[in-house]
């Protein structure tokens, strides 16, 4: 990745098209988790390239690329559920979508579902946690946040979790 970075910042297209596409799921879960529809995300996740693209010159750390990216789009998903506060309905966003078949699907579904139950600040850290597998470390940078804020989001959000599913 850190040489498609290296492309991208040099003005290679091409490059920059790649990183979007390797981190397109990466972006669309993480958007969802704050959003929980279809259209916000869309329009956080273009608002997010577009913004990539204009100050990919800025990124000092090749290595940094996708915290640095889920940095961009956690800013514009929180402009837009801000925009959007009084239409956005958190409970219900998981009801309105279509439930698939296959059983990764169900436990997407699942995952979002359990989201949900935790309190707002905390389901990114679970969505970057357990959803694409970030370090502590990165999502503290991601977040902006203590370290050990972000531990103690996630062993209380588990607990909670536990709580509720026993």
């Amino acid at each position: 990745m850190e040489t498609l970075v290296r492309k991208a910042q040099c003005g290679d297209a091409e490059a920059f098209i790649c990183l979007m596409e390797e981190c397109k799921m990466t972006m669309r879960r993480v958007a969802y988790s704050y959003l929980g529809n279809d259209e916000d995300v869309a329009d956080a996740i273009q608002d997010t390239i577009l913004a990539a693209y204009e100050s990919l010159h800025t990124l000092q750390k090749q290595e940094h690329f996708k915290t640095w990216l889920v940095r961009i789009l956690i800013n514009n998903c929180t402009k837009t559920w801000r925009r959007n506060k009084r239409n956005v309905r958190w409970e219900n966003s998981c009801h309105s979508e279509r439930i698939a078949d296959t059983d990764r699907d169900r436990a997407d579904v699942e995952f979002r579902e359990l989201l949900m139950n935790l309190p707002e600040d905390s389901r990114a850290v679970f969505q970057l946690y357990y959803g694409e597998q970030f370090t502590t470390k990165e999502i503290a940078a991601a977040l902006d946040m203590k370290e050990s804020t972000v531990k103690s989001k996630l062993h209380r959000g588990r607990e909670q979790l536990r709580a509720e599913l026993s």
